[in-house]
């Protein structure tokens, strides 16, 4: 067997423009391949700190403007142009089709409708009656754990804790305000400040800081309820004509779509209903410093479509547990803030309006590919837009 050789550190954990080509290049040698596009990085490696380990480069995706969109939310009423990251040709085009029958309907509706995220360890007590005692008495002592956890942080704010006792194991959601930033890393060393607390107050055995129950980066139903990010809902209603022009489907099609469909989703064990959620999503998260596993919990979306008035077509889709950010992690570095700039949703103050623009954004996708199944022109579309053939050999 060959020798086992880690990934070389260098001092400083190697961070300077010489640290990473020198890895870039040691690995280089052991690979026998080269890695020029790789090292053709626009951030600076110190940059880069805290955000990778082991840097060798940056990855370059191609990035496709769509618009105009028109949204109309509490946190801006304007005309943008969404940035969408992706290698998967006819995606861009076919959003952009949805956004343009929004926008000549009069733009879509967007509101977010609760703001939060949660932490959720587990705690071990003796027996049963111990974690049921534990579970009544932990609410109460709300002002000690708020005290506890946010003397770690500056920005998270502990909202309630919810215990929920189960034989000898009380799970407790730690649920906070994490203002305009992601802020996971942020809330469970806030928590863990709270949960050392607890132990030292001899109610429970031990505790784990994570225990799988606040459907972080997972498709879970509790994430219906909201609770993890953002919940957000967006609506437009389309006009028989916009529907014709711009879509070439009536508003009957695209109901029948939805019915036929949900048959679909259901014999599936679908969470939540759409057409492409993780699609848009994720090509904004990639294009806009987003930590992207979070698509995961943040494309459990429902959307729906019903005729209404004289043949006009009412669509909507709720996100319940959209989790974005506007500061920390990716959102300053290089490509990623100037996406966000571009979208008017870098810094402080700006997380909600970019959770209303993915809400709208994840609108017109599901409205341009339903319209794409019920016209039969999805297959063709793509054969247009989204081949690329390799060369033969």
């Amino acid at each position: 067997m060959d020798r086992i050789e880690l990934v070389p550190r260098y001092e400083g954990q190697g961070y300077s423009e010489e640290q990473i080509a020198a890895r870039r290049a040691w690995v280089e040698a052991r690979r026998g391949v080269s890695l020029p596009l790789l090292g053709s990085a626009g951030v600076e490696g110190e940059a880069l700190r805290g955000n990778i380990e082991n840097p060798i480069g940056m990855a370059q995706v191609p990035v496709g403007l769509a618009g105009p969109l028109l949204v109309k939310g509490e946190h801006l009423e304007e005309v943008v142009y969404v940035p969408l990251a992706t290698t998967e040709g006819a995606m861009v085009r076919s959003y952009e089709r949805g956004m343009v029958a929004i926008t000549r309907s009069g733009g879509a509706v967007a509101r977010v409708l609760r703001d939060e995220n949660r932490v959720t360890p587990v705690f071990l007590c003796r027996d049963a009656a111990a974690a049921a005692d534990f579970a009544r008495w932990l609410p109460g002592e709300l002002a000690t754990l708020q005290r506890e956890a946010e003397a770690t942080t500056g920005h998270g704010r502990l909202l309630r804790v919810e215990p929920i006792a189960n034989g000898l194991q009380v799970l407790v959601h730690f649920v906070y305000s994490t203002g305009d930033a992601h802020g996971m890393n942020m809330i469970v060393k806030a928590t863990e400040a709270a949960c050392r607390w607890i132990e030292a107050s001899g109610r429970i055995e031990r505790h784990l800081i994570l225990s799988g129950a606040s459907g972080e980066k997972r498709p879970a139903g509790a994430l219906f309820a909201g609770g993890k990010g953002k919940t957000v809902t967006a609506s437009v209603r389309l006009p028989r004509r916009v529907l014709r022009a711009a879509l070439r489907v009536t508003a009957r099609q695209m109901e029948e779509l939805w019915r036929l469909t949900v048959l679909g989703h259901l014999h599936t064990g679908t969470l939540g209903y759409n057409g492409q959620a993780a699609n848009g999503l994720t090509a904004l998260f990639i294009a806009c410093g987003q930590d992207v596993a979070n698509v995961v919990n943040s494309a459990v979306a429902v959307s729906s479509f019903a005729e209404v008035g004289d043949g006009d077509l009412e669509a909507s889709v709720q996100l319940p547990s959209l989790t974005v950010a506007t500061v920390g992690g990716g959102t300053g570095l290089g490509t990623g803030r100037e996406c966000l700039e571009l979208l008017g949703c870098y810094g402080s103050g700006k997380a909600r309006r970019l959770a209303e623009i993915a809400a709208a954004l994840v609108l017109a996708g599901d409205l341009s590919m339903g319209a794409a199944i019920a016209s039969g022109e999805f297959v063709a579309a793509h054969e247009e837009y989204g081949r690329n053939r390799p060369e033969s050999p």
